[in-house]
């Protein structure tokens, strides 16, 4: 209405001014004002006035803790909810086939799962963001089943502050960064940043959350969504003084020869250690959590889960689902990629990949890497067609004859696989590995088609990354079942050749690092699943241990720490 009657009032301005031939400069000037009036009620506030840090309350410490349940189950009536201490999504569908659900109960989000043999679970993934959240839902006495999805991965929040950081704001553009208190939640990955009037909205493309905010008067209302879903809302202010995390709540032991480790990792000189675990001869000796975590919160593997990778294609290895680790990797790929195919790229087999030896200009690691380079993890990521960037790279290198570390390998595997295995790989990954191994509490990253990601990024407890470390040093078996073949393991963990693109020109198997390390005088190998960060599962077959260690250490060229600490405090106490 305000709109209508200043463009009348202009209107009449101009009717006036026309028939008795009057100055032009009011007309100017009214439709100057018009113009800018138009352009503060279509743009709203300036964001340069909220580049700040802002800070607000999150309302309690379970709401990103969902409940999850299927009720009526094999009827028309069969309902999806979604609830935490408020119902937010209600999805009614009719399941015909019990026993394999597909629920898209968000135009972007899934859930899809498997109903057991005996009809008391449903294994399966909620699909947000990039992320597939493993749930494994129970069937209580009123034939409703029920699960837990923990979409910040976190079991609780131990902080309830919550952070947003508004950076390079300019008229309508800006960039904004939610953090949490609580740093044990590793953060989001924000990006399509809108604003209108005095509305901004952006969304997290790691977890799949949505953030829209209002803009008032020096403050911030921000609601945070599963797609158009309020999860929460929380009221912002500015606040540029920030104290984030720091956690300190670990348990002592009484193992005193470790007792200097965990006082090295209190005082910060062992910095961001976040879990310590070993276990001798299929005894778990030792398991200490700091810094806020503990033995229920899947950590971060990083690369690390390119050794659970490379389990996942011993299986499919195992159940002959394709014929030979010789097969070049053009067998396994759609028709729109064999144009790539030349006499060398042809050679690219599974065996190369395995061993980071396909020769392409994958190199990510290391002294030698080429910034340039479409194959690399954080060029290739930023591209539409991830596998056709990998394979219009160059070959340095005749396959299976040097080996340099990439994620662009087991990138590759990971399409071959999906292209063998005729169920939803998650699903398979879930019913021939994880179930096997008793582990339900696990994410898997997606890539960009949507599919289990093989170049590492998965979430698993520590406790769970120690039952596959027991599965290779048992060749194969899990308590008296087999799930590997021993021929797998031996294979997965010869040393084939070393990585040129390291210092320490490590040897590597399929998908596992080797090293060597000295105690008491004596040589120590060591055969090793690794990710940045400091992310580790160390297999030592002949002592009969293993060791997990995982860690924060993200930015600080701390990412090998974990070796220190597994030569300099738990070899001398596995030997003593």
């Amino acid at each position: 209405m305000l709109i209508l009657y200043y463009f009348n009032r202009i209107r009449i301005f101009i009717f006036t001014d026309y028939q008795k031939n009057q100055s032009e400069m009011r007309i100017k000037s009214l439709m100057l004002f018009f113009i800018a009036f138009l352009s503060f009620s279509t743009h709203g506030q300036d964001m340069a006035e909220y580049t700040s840090g802002w800070k607000g309350k999150i309302e309690n410490s379970k709401v990103f803790n969902l409940q999850v349940e299927i009720k009526n189950l094999g009827k028309e009536n069969t309902i999806f909810k979604i609830s935490n201490s408020k119902n937010i999504i209600n999805y009614t569908f009719e399941s015909k086939n019990a026993s394999v659900l597909k629920i898209p109960f968000t135009k972007h989000s899934f859930f899809e799962g498997i109903l057991s043999e005996n009809g008391k679970e449903i294994n399966g993934f909620i699909k947000s963001g990039v992320l597939f959240y493993h749930l494994k839902l129970i069937k209580s006495r009123n034939n409703t089943f029920y699960g837990t999805w923990n979409l910040l991965i976190i079991d609780e929040l131990k902080s309830l502050d919550f952070y947003l950081s508004l950076e390079n704001g300019e008229g309508n553009n800006y960039q904004a960064y939610p953090i949490l208190g609580d740093n044990r939640f590793t953060g989001t990955w924000c990006d399509n940043f809108q604003k209108n009037n005095d509305i901004i909205s952006f969304s997290d493309f790691k977890t799949g959350l949505q953030f829209r905010g209002k803009l008032n008067d020096g403050k911030i209302k921000l609601g945070i969504y599963v797609e158009k879903n309020l999860l929460t809302e929380i009221y912002l202010t500015k606040e540029s003084d920030w104290k984030i995390g720091g956690f300190k709540n670990y348990t002592n032991t009484s193992l005193l020869l470790l007792t200097e480790m965990e006082n090295f990792i209190a005082k910060d000189s062992l910095s961001y250690t976040h879990s310590v675990l070993i276990s001798k001869k299929g005894k778990l000796v030792y398991e200490n959590y700091f810094e806020g975590y503990n033995d229920d919160i899947p950590h971060d593997t990083r690369s690390a889960s390119k050794s659970i990778s490379s389990a996942i294609i011993g299986v499919i290895k195992d159940k002959a689902l394709f014929k030979s680790l010789n097969q070049s990797i053009f067998d396994f790929l759609p028709k729109k990629y064999q144009t790539l195919k030349d006499s060398l790229k042809s050679q690219i087999d599974i065996q190369s990949l395995l061993t980071m030896s396909s020769g392409i200009d994958a190199i990510d690691y290391g002294i030698n890497a080429n910034p340039k380079s479409l194959a690399r993890e954080d060029n290739y990521q930023r591209t539409k067609d991830w596998t056709e960037s990998i394979l219009t790279s160059s070959m340095i290198n005749k396959p299976n004859t040097k080996a340099n570390y990439g994620s662009a390998n087991p990138y590759l595997l990971g399409v071959a696989m999906y292209s063998i295995v005729k169920e939803p790989l998650e699903l398979f990954m879930d019913k021939h590995l994880f179930q096997e191994l008793e582990i339900s509490n696990y994410i898997i990253q997606s890539d960009r088609n949507g599919k289990p990601y093989f170049g590492g990024g998965m979430y698993l407890r520590p406790r769970d990354m120690l039952k596959f470390g027991e599965l290779y040093l048992n060749n194969g078996i899990w308590k008296e079942k087999r799930i590997l073949s021993k021929k797998w393991i031996k294979n997965s963990f010869k040393n084939y050749r070393i990585l040129e693109n390291v210092p320490e020109k490590n040897g590597y198997g399929y998908l596992w690092w080797h090293n060597t390390y000295q105690v008491n005088g004596k040589s120590v190998k060591s055969i090793e699943a690794r990710g940045a960060g400091g992310q580790y599962i160390f297999v030592i077959p002949n002592l009969k241990a293993i060791i997990v260690i995982t860690s924060g250490n993200y930015r600080n060229g701390k990412t090998q720490q974990p070796e220190l600490i597994f030569e300099k405090y738990i070899l001398p106490y596995l030997y003593s």
